[in-house]
């Protein structure tokens, strides 16, 4: 197995540090090089080549941004991973890295550029180097361990974490894992693919009044590839689930609404739902339908996360599955874990029509694996023919 290669890019030593901890302590994935700026990036690129870029942006010189705009001027397909300072008064400029190609983005915490306790976003950092540049690394030939592996490692260090603090020690810091947990990721082994359960629905799959996303890791740029190719006389209204943090939605949503020939709003608590129109649940907001009689409307919560998430795609879909029943598609995309799979199991018990993404298209495949294993997908498509898939099927399954 070869090191998924990962070149650092801050204008803080002390962060180039911290985050390079962060990556050598992680078996698997290794720091390759490290700049200070995109333009010593850009110079570093010409004799390095990792699998995945950390981007800061706000640098001397060449800022995160200038370097995105000559990356793609080059068209170096090196994936990047934003890693920035800028809160949420910053989310425009994030967004602006999203369409630069970034293929998604970790805020450190504090919004300082200069964050001590940059450990707290290490899942995080972890999981999408993981992600992203171990698909790229295998697209390149290279033979790097999957998605699956590093999740196991997170438990690992999640659960050393949580004795340090038990002792009273600075759990903020990097975790190096113990000899024994060493020993138990070398035996360890991926879990083999199961044979697909069946579900018998209990009702024959109806017209279609809604449609529901579920989608984390990968989806920003998934969602845009989607939602560009959608039928502009597409009728249901879309709901969708995105794992990302409080204070990006709003900014991610008038993005995609500028690609996007449908109109693309971040969900309010309350309002109608109404046809052709597509709704993004806002960071840290759970998002759920209500029956009324008038009409059925949106609501948002802040209850407990579920599967280490909030929003949450079970959420969305066990309200979907209760309201609409047989009357639904229920979508499943890239994303690590297993959020959104139970539920839509439970949508295609009630007779919902189900998609799940490919495993060859989806940056990782570990939410829409969950769910074909579960029996909760009737179909798996690659994800540029998912638009299409949409827009075939509302048509000829549209309510009246």
């Amino acid at each position: 197995m070869e090191d998924i290669s990962v070149l650092i890019c801050d204008d803080s030593a002390l962060m180039r540090n911290l985050i390079g901890r962060i990556i050598d302590d992680t078996y698997g994935i290794s720091v390759l090089a490290k700049a200070e700026n995109g333009q010593d990036l850009l110079e570093k690129l010409k004799t390095y080549k990792p699998d995945a870029i950390l981007l800061d942006i706000e640098m001397p010189k060449m800022t995160g941004v200038q370097f995105l705009e000559e990356r793609k001027r080059q068209g170096i397909d090196v994936p990047v991973v934003v890693l920035s300072s800028i809160a949420t008064e910053g989310a425009a400029v994030t967004m602006r890295c999203l369409e630069l190609g970034a293929s998604d983005f970790i805020t450190k915490p504090g919004g300082s550029s200069i964050s001590l306790n940059i450990a707290d976003v290490s899942t995080e950092i972890i999981e999408k180097i993981a992600s992203y540049g171990g698909d790229y690394a295998r697209k390149k030939g290279k033979t790097v361990r999957d998605a699956d592996y590093f999740s196991h490692q997170i438990k690992l260090k999640e659960a050393a974490r949580l004795i340090a603090k038990k002792k009273g020690e600075d759990a903020t810091k990097s975790i190096a894992l113990t000899e024994k947990d060493v020993q138990a990721l070398s035996s360890w082994k991926p879990t083999v693919a199961k044979k697909p359960s069946v579900i018998v629905p209990t009702a024959k799959s109806g017209k279609i009044e809604i449609i529901a996303i579920g989608i984390s890791t990968g989806g920003p740029n998934a969602l845009r590839e989607v939602f560009k190719n959608l039928d502009p006389q597409l009728k249901q209204p879309i709901l969708v689930v995105q794992h990302m943090p409080a204070g990006f939605t709003t900014e991610f949503a008038e993005s995609l609404n500028s690609i996007c020939p449908l109109t693309v709003t971040e969900a309010r608590d309350g309002e109608p739902i109404l046809s052709g129109h597509i709704y993004i649940a806002p960071g840290a907001y759970h998002i759920y339908v209500s029956h009324r009689t008038i009409g059925n409307v949106i609501r948002l919560s802040q209850d407990d996360p579920r599967n280490g998430h909030r929003p949450s795609a079970d959420v969305l879909f066990e309200s979907v599955a209760n309201v609409y029943e047989n009357r639904a598609l229920g979508i499943i995309m890239t994303g690590m874990g297993r959020d959104g799979a139970a539920q839509l199991a439970e949508m295609r018990k009630k007779g919902a029509w189900t998609i799940g993404q490919d495993k060859d298209s989806s940056i990782v495949y570990g939410m829409p694996k969950v769910a074909y294993e579960l029996g909760a997908v009737q179909k798996q498509v690659p994800l540029t023919k998912i638009a299409n898939e949409i827009n075939t099927m509302a048509k000829e399954h549209l309510y009246s």
